[in-house]
């Protein structure tokens, strides 16, 4: 079982607060992030990593050269001895020149070659943490995202789908400069290894403090996540295609605009305060450790002062220590940053490993070719998490093989959350649904909704083209353009579409270039068409056509029966006219089942559908 994390209360939710040794911890998280770079591409990482190694034994090579160069310029010029030499033999030197170009040369190019490796593989990163982010979304329990705190997850991993990109670099170049931190080292201790370790002393003060921050930036970042993700929802709701219009005519331009900039200044505020403290104490801890090598630099002076040491060797020293002093600084620093990132990596793999509660039991049934008894609803009660009040108590009915049922009731009544638990994107509180005899939760999942085809009053406008968008309904048939296009004639789809500049092809919405945009009734055809594109066999249409007028949507339905008069059905409309076309009617109230029957039953029995039916009529004399 993994450890909880430490949480401290504020004002904008729980924010982590880990000690040193919990953030040391958080380093378990990169094994299985270098993991995933691998799988995503073996080749490039083994490259990376080649390309890295090499280039971290050029620092050293290259301070040697240098001191090289300086000797033997020193015992040409006859610095030392004060004798002036006659034609010097520059072959040596010009050699040692040519060498240390050709080695800068090469450093280049080897850094531009980890660069370009790093952004390629740092695409497929990015890319393959998306994928997993959409495919791990799928599967997971409709609850989920019907819960803020699930939310503030998803925000979270998301985040991580770019900024990682950063953190496999940055570790990649903390161990490249460890390299070259170990040459460099290993050069340096022969000299004298006790000023080495005053430099590394020196430096763990600036280590610690930037630790320190970055906790509280991570902090900072974690408790702000809700916020954030209002801060999004206020820019879309202020500059978006589908809130322009009430924008406009309520005026509600300044309403967004204000609260985003209230909000947006609180946490700018949070964040500079954060900001100044860290730009302050990391100023003052950073002294420290010049003061370290300045030390270890003095000594070097003195040493070469007295002879001890040659100009060249003074040149490959002082250079070596500044370049160990700001190697291992980085180095430090760094680690802080990779700490804090792979907190942050703890986002992603938790959100990663997430189970959805309904998934397909070891060896369940395969969904029949044919239904042939129906689906039977036993004393069935529905209530979401943490809720006390229930939506759905003791509902008990059948749906037989090829029989159209209507659900009727008002808004609120349950109808919805019933078709949700009939294609298990809930499964019941209490009672079962059973399928053929059989629990329904016995069923492969995947199978189930294979043979289920929904379109919900809250339909999905895809800014696809038209082809595309109806294609959803089955998308393993995205290229059958014959089974599109009756998909479309179907559902009276095709008269829109032949309207179109570029038919089937034609991009619609407006979020990209060249789409145009479609009414609410033209839209509901195209997504009806889904449902004939499923050819599923059981189809539900959940009142999708409440922008079409009444006329509409009469023959939608009827075309809907006809079309599917060997299929299960169930409608949800609010148009009695539509509803009595059903084989038989279920009333719902208040989550419990009223009254269920035909048309001339239910009015016969002077009920609340007889009530319902004539208050709408009324409506029309």
């Amino acid at each position: 079982m993994k450890k909880p994390r430490k949480k401290s209360s504020g004002p904008h939710g729980s924010v982590s607060d880990l000690d040193f040794r919990e953030r040391l911890g958080t380093l378990r998280n990169l094994p299985e992030f270098f993991r995933l770079i691998w799988n995503c591409n073996q080749w490039l990482t083994t490259l990376n990593m080649l390309l890295r190694v090499v280039r971290a034994s050029l620092p050293l090579i290259m301070l040697y050269l240098a001191k090289l160069i300086i000797d033997e310029i020193v015992l040409i010029s006859g610095v030392g001895s004060g004798v002036r030499v006659e034609n010097p033999d520059m072959s040596i030197l010009t050699i040692l020149v040519l060498a240390e170009l050709g080695f800068a040369v090469f450093s280049d190019l080897l850094g531009r070659g980890i660069a370009l490796v790093d952004s390629l593989l740092g695409d497929l990163v990015s890319h393959d943490i998306s994928i997993r982010l959409m495919n791990q979304s799928a599967k997971l329990d409709l609850e989920c995202f019907e819960d803020s705190e699930f939310y503030d997850k998803l925000e979270r991993a998301r985040r991580q789908a770019s900024s990682r990109i950063l953190l496999m670099s940055q570790a990649l170049t903390q161990l490249q400069e460890c390299i070259t931190v170990f040459f460099l080292a290993a050069a340096l201790i022969t000299f004298n290894a006790w000023l080495l370790l005053l430099l590394a002393i020196t430096l763990v003060p600036a280590f610690l403090g930037e630790t320190h921050f970055n906790n509280q930036s991570y902090s900072l970042m974690y408790g702000w996540t809700e916020e954030r993700r209002e801060l999004d929802y206020l820019r879309f709701a202020g500059a978006s295609d589908e809130t322009a219009k009430e924008v406009k005519i309520f005026g509600l331009s300044d309403f967004f605009g204000s609260r985003y900039r209230k909000l947006a200044g609180e946490y700018y505020q949070a964040n500079k305060n954060l900001s100044v403290r860290r730009a302050a104490w990391g100023g003052l801890l950073s002294t420290v450790g010049s003061f370290g090598y300045y030390t270890a630099y003095a000594v070097i002076i003195y040493r070469t002062v007295y002879g001890e040491l040659t100009l060249g060797d003074l040149t490959f020293l002082s250079g070596s220590f500044l370049r160990l002093r700001s190697l291992m600084e980085a180095i430090l620093i760094r680690f802080s940053s990779i700490a804090d990132s792979a907190l942050y990596l703890r986002d992603l793999f938790d959100f990663l490993e997430m189970k959805p509660n309904i998934s397909t039991n070891v060896n369940s049934l395969p969904f029949p070719g044919t239904i042939r008894e129906g689906f039977t609803f036993e004393d069935v009660g529905f209530r979401y998490p943490q809720s006390k009040q229930w939506v759905l108590r003791d509902i008990s009915f059948t749906l037989q093989p090829g029989e159209k049922v209507a659900l009727v009731g008002e808004n609120g009544a349950g109808k919805t959350t019933l078709v949700k638990l009939l294609t298990r994107l809930y499964d019941p509180t209490e009672g079962r649904i059973l399928l053929e005899g059989k629990d329904l939760r016995d069923y492969d999942l995947e199978g189930l909704r294979d043979a289920v085809g929904v379109i919900f009053q809250d339909y999905v406008k895809y800014h696809l083209t038209a082809s595309e968008n109806i294609a959803v309904g089955r998308i393993s048939e995205l290229n059958n353009e014959k089974r599109i296009k009756e998909s479309a004639s179907r559902s009276l789809a095709d008269s829109v579409i032949e309207k179109l500049p570029d038919g089937y092809q034609q991009r619609i919405g407006r979020w990209f270039k060249r789409g145009t945009n479609l009414s609410g009734g033209e839209w509901q055809k195209i997504a009806i068409a889904r449902a004939y594109m499923r050819d599923a066999q059981m189809l539900i249409l959940d009142e999708p056509t409440a922008s079409l007028d009444a006329r509409a949507e009469h023959e939608v339905f009827k075309r809907f029966v006809e079309l599917t008069f060997d299929k299960c059905a169930v409608l949800i409309s609010h148009r009695f006219s539509t509803v009595r076309m059903a084989d038989r009617i279920v009333v719902l109230h208040q989550g419990r089942l009223l009254e269920h029957g035909t048309h001339q039953e239910l009015l016969a029995a002077g009920g609340q559908y007889a009530d319902l039916f004539q208050m709408q009529a009324a409506g029309y004399l």
